[in-house]
This record gives C-alpha cells, structure tokens and sequence, in this order.
C-alpha cells in the first residue's frame, strides 16, 4: 500500500483531530446543559414549594382538609407558571390538590414524602409520580403549633427537560459540523503552505536530504560554521572543530558562537548583511582564510555562514599548480627549442652541407650534456634539478640567457623543506627576472645556489629596470606589479610566503651594473 503524501496525512489528522475535539466539547457540553437544567429546575421546583406552603390560605386549608379553595389556587398558579403540576397533600400524604380532579384524595406517588412528612426537611428529588418521571421540590406545610399538617409537591416532568435539552444538542450539533467543516478547509489551506514551505518534499526525501547535507559537511576538508538569527550555532562540521582546535568529540551545536569563538565576526555579519571573502584570520597561532556570507530569506537576515581552511593548503595548492606550470613550460620550451634545431639541421641536410649538420648535431649535444653534467654534479635534488633545467631552456625560448654560478652547490635538503617549495621559490624568481629582462632589453639573468655554512642561500639577479627602494617593502604583497596587465603580482607573493613558512629571510638589493638581486636565506635546521 503506498504511503499517503504529508499534505493528505496532515488534512486527516487535522480534521480528525477537530472531529474528536468536537465529539468530546459536544458530549461534555450537552451532559453539563443537562445537569445544569434539571439542577435549575429542581431549585425553582423547591422555590416554589416552600413559597406556597408559606401562605397562610394554603396553611389553612391543609389544617381542615379543604380540597376546594386549594384546588382553585393550585389551577390558577399552573397557568401562570412554567411547572408541570402542583400537588398538596395533607399529614399522611393523601392529595388535596391535585392537576388532575380524579386522583384527589389519593396517595401521593414517588415514596418520597418521608424526609418531608416526618423530618420536616425540603428538598429536591427525582422520582416516578402519576404523571411520569419528574423533578420535584417538596416542602413541608407546618401548622400554628409548629406541627407537619402536610406536602406541597412542585414538579418538571423530565421528558420537557430531555427536549428542552435535545433542542439545544441540535444547535450544538449544527454548530458543531460548520466548525468541522471550516476546519477541515483550514486544515487543507495549513497543508498547502506547509507543503509549499517544504518545497514539496516528503518527510522521507527531507531525511535523506538531511543525511545527504550531513554527509557533504563532513566529507569536505574545508571548516564550515553556520549560524541563525540569534547567534546559535547550528552548523559545524568535523573539519571546523579540527581546524580551530576544539573537542572533536564534543559538538557545538547549540551554543552561542560568541561563547565558543569570542573573536568570530558572525555575529556582526549578522548586523551588517555584507559578505566578506577571502579574509585572513588568526586561530591557535595559525593562519586561516575565511569567507563569510548571509543568510536570507527574501530581504531578512535569518542567520549567516562562514568556511575557512588553513592558509597553508591554499599555498599548497598554489606550489602545485606551480610546478605542473613549470613543467609545462619546461617541455615547451624544449620541444621549440629541438624544433628550431631540427628545422636546421634538416635544412643543412637538405643544402649538402652535411658536416655543418653533424658538427651542429656534436655541439647541441655536448652543450646540452655538460649543462645537464654540470647540474647533476651540483644539484641532489631530481625536482629542483629538473626545474632550473627547464628554466635554462625557457630563457633560451625567449633570447635569454641564464647563466648558473659554475661555484653552485646544493647538497640534499634537509627534511622540513619539500622540494616543491624550492621549485616555487626559484621557478617564480627566474619567471621575474626573465620579465625584467625583457622589459629592459638585456639578455643574462644570473643564479647562483650554495648549501655551505647554516643556511641554503639563492640568488637570482637581473638586468631589468630595478625597483625602487620605496617599492621594496611592496613588492611581496598579493597583487602588487609595476605593469598594468591583470592578474599579476602573485609569483612574488608566493614567493615570499614560502620562505616565511620555512622560517627564512629574502632580501631586494641593486645589482652589480644594473637590475635586481633577490636573496633567499632558508635555515638548515629548524630552532
């Protein structure tokens, strides 16, 4: 049997829950109405019993057992009142006056004049008389001496009671069904908006999208926060509590975000409504970057969200990228260069000049061997090999020479420096010097490499323009160039923060003739 949709579940729920509301307002409500009446009308019953056995006529005719006159008075009070019947009767419960003449000067019925004709006492029953089931007030009739002399019986029947009660259940039930009816539109309205609010899910696919979301959250490496309206936690995932060095076992949820991060700028988020990106924070001593952003439900702010990730990882990525970069460039500029040579020697082939091809052939040869000799001799690292290799050929591609201190020496590294961070450091060096060069006309850029005494020390020189020494201190932030062309200005930047991250020290100073001279310092061990 297929399950039925939240909307129809709801409608039924509601109306049935109307429906039981009703039956049970109505029940209690008719059953008061009905105790209620026969409460009523027992008392006015009495009220009016006690009041005619006060009459001093009525006393009178009791005392001689006169039916006559009290019959009169008896006939006279029923057209004007509301009651069923009057009766009186005399010390041993023998009518004197009754509604109906033929049951005159017999026994009153119901066998409830005991308390009355022997206890003096009034009260309300309910008993079977003559004229059916009836409530009754009865008084006693007492004599000049104080003596009982008599009864004075004042009744309702109950059937008038169950009408004037089933009257009143009518209206009620009428009532009763307009209301379920109003509810059972209501309730399909309520359906409607709930169903819309939901965007139309099921409960069933609201639970898989939540375990879904729950999944996602915790299977991203980036921390995630979220909060609502009033600063409350209600988001955070694994990786948050990791990164920002709380409790991983221990959930957050449900806090105030002030009382976990008392430096989180959620809460201001909160006030302002502007989103903020790419924003360095500083958590346990480590650098974080972090985005933060509303969020709205139509033009209402209704809480806010904020992912960060160690700085680190984003200049990881950067390295990476970096590197596939430099090897790119490496094989391109390889493969121009072989071609340029190949089309020579292809054309020497083609003129006869055979020895000029073969000579040329020894010479490519023998110069690219004692460079690669050469490297491989000075150089430990395959990586950084690899990238000062490509970068000669890359300055070749480009009418530059590059020319490597025959004096270099760079054993392995030391543990704590990857070998990608070298290839960041003096790949995006070299890319700067060649930029240089170009823009100035000059055609060498210098490198020169040692590991001897405490630090590895690089140096990279050009002839470019130079730079200022007011620009010097600018020079390493994100996005700063001296060309007006986008997206530069990062190579340097990268720079730095791969030497800081090593706990080293780079320097800008004027060249020997003319140009820049870049000097990194990188510690062998770490303090």
């Amino acid at each position: 049997m297929p399950q039925l949709k939240i909307s129809t579940r709801l409608i039924l729920f509601i109306s049935l829950l109307v429906l039981l509301q009703t039956l049970v307002t109505g029940g209690f409500a008719t059953r008061y109405l009905n105790d209620s009446l026969q409460e009523q009308m027992g008392i006015r019953a009495l009220h009016l019993a006690t009041t005619i056995a006060q009459i001093p006529m009525v006393r009178e005719a009791v005392a001689n057992r006169d039916s006559a006159p009290l019959n009169q008075f008896v006939a006279e009070l029923m057209q004007i009142s509301d009651v069923a019947f009057v009766s009186i009767g005399d010390h041993q419960g023998i009518r004197l006056a009754h509604p109906v003449p033929d049951r005159i000067g017999k026994p009153m019925q119901g066998d409830d004049n005991e308390m009355a004709l022997v206890y003096g006492q009034r009260y309300v029953s309910e008993a079977v008389g003559s004229l059916g089931p009836s409530i009754r007030g009865k008084t006693p009739v007492f004599g000049d001496e104080g003596e009982i002399i008599g009864v004075v019986s004042v009744g309702y029947l109950t059937d008038s009671v169950r009408d004037t009660v089933a009257s009143y259940r009518n209206v009620l039930l009428s009532v009763s069904t307009l209301i379920l009816l109003i509810s059972i539109l209501a309730a399909i309205w309520i359906a409607r908006r709930f169903k819309a609010a939901i965007y139309g899910l099921e409960p069933h696919q609201i639970a898989r999208l939540f375990e879904e979301r729950n999944a996602t959250l915790e299977s991203v490496r980036e921390g995630i926060i979220a909060v609502n309206a009033d600063g409350v936690i209600t988001i955070m995932n694994r990786a948050a509590l990791v990164i920002l060095g709380l409790p991983p076992d221990q959930s957050q949820i449900g806090r105030q975000v002030r009382d976990v991060l008392p430096e989180s700028r959620l809460v201001e988020l909160l006030v302002s409504g502007e989103p903020e990106y790419d924003r360095p924070i500083i958590r346990n001593g480590e650098e974080l970057v972090a985005n933060r952003i509303p969020i709205r439900n139509g033009d209402q702010i209704i809480g806010a969200v904020s992912s960060f990730r160690r700085k680190n990882e984003i200049d990881l990525i950067s390295q990476q990228l970096t590197q596939v970069r430099q090897y790119a460039e490496t094989l391109r500029s390889q493969t121009h260069e072989y071609m340029n040579k190949l089309h020579t020697i292809s054309g020497l082939i083609q003129i006869g000049a055979s020895d000029k091809a073969l000579e040329m052939i020894g010479q490519e040869t023998q110069e690219q061997q004692s460079l690669i000799q050469f490297l491989t001799r000075s150089v430990a690292e395959p990586v950084l090999l690899g990238c000062i290799l490509g970068k000669y050929n890359r300055a070749q591609e480009l009418g530059l020479h590059l020319e490597i201190d025959p004096e270099s020496h760079m054993e392995a590294l030391p543990g704590h420096i990857v070998p990608e961070q070298l290839v960041t450091i003096i790949g995006n060096l070299l890319d700067n010097a060649f930029d240089a060069n170009l823009e100035s006309g000059h055609k060498q850029v210098s490198l020169s490499m040692t590991d001897l005494g405490q630090d590895l020390v690089f140096e990279v020189e050009d002839q470019g323009p130079g730079i200022a020494v007011s620009d010097r201190s600018r020079i390493f932030e994100r996005g700063y160039s001296s060309k007006a062309e986008h997206n530069r200005g990062i190579g340097l930047q990268l720079v730095s923060d791969t030497v800081t991250r090593l706990r080293g020290e780079i320097t800008v100073s004027a060249g020997d003739d003319c140009g820049t001279r870049f000097t990194v310092y990188l510690p062998r061990e770490l303090g």
